[in-house]
């Protein structure tokens, strides 16, 4: 048997489809301990979801070492079209961060987010609905985390808690 470093019950499987893609997303979230780390272009309206609110909203409850890491290539949209997710970073400030990419991370095109270190769902560009979801792949998840990495070095903070105006 080849030793490849991942769990016995790692699976990998692709799919097509945004409604399938949101879907993994809400089911994974109840199952996560620590961390959900978020890339895309902009935030989906599902973001903005009663559901979607409240299972973030119960997973930072959970415990005060829970994270969100958020980073977005455009972020202006998320404080117009998604006040739930604002609702949350201004409940949870320690806890929700979203970023929004600098120059050197403006090419990447391929979504991705990370529950934990083992379970995540990614999209191969963010123009197409073709996917993968890994579920206890912890070789699949460490290659997005560390990709993760490098996109949240290449950002900076972009929407805030606080109400800007002049």
């Amino acid at each position: 048997m080849e030793q490849t470093g991942n769990l016995p019950n790692a699976e990998y499987r692709r799919f097509d489809g945004m409604r399938e893609y949101e879907a993994v997303i809400d089911s994974l979230i109840p199952q996560t301990q620590r961390a959900i780390r978020v890339f895309d272009k902009t935030l989906s309206p599902a973001y903005n979801s009663a559901q979607r609110y409240e299972a973030l909203r119960q997973f930072l409850l959970a415990s005060r070492s829970n994270r969100v890491m958020i980073v977005v290539h455009e972020a202006e949209p998320i404080e117009r079209e998604c006040p739930r997710v604002i609702d949350l970073l201004r409940q949870f400030s320690v806890a929700v961060k979203i970023h929004q990419t600098l120059r050197p991370a403006k090419q990447v095109y391929d979504p991705f987010v990370v529950f934990d270190a083992s379970h995540y769902v990614h999209r191969f560009h963010y123009d197409h609905l073709r996917a993968a979801h890994g579920t206890n792949d912890l070789n699949g998840a460490q290659q997005l985390l560390d990709r993760f990495a490098e996109i949240w070095e290449a950002s900076a903070s972009a929407v805030s808690a606080n109400t800007s105006g002049l």
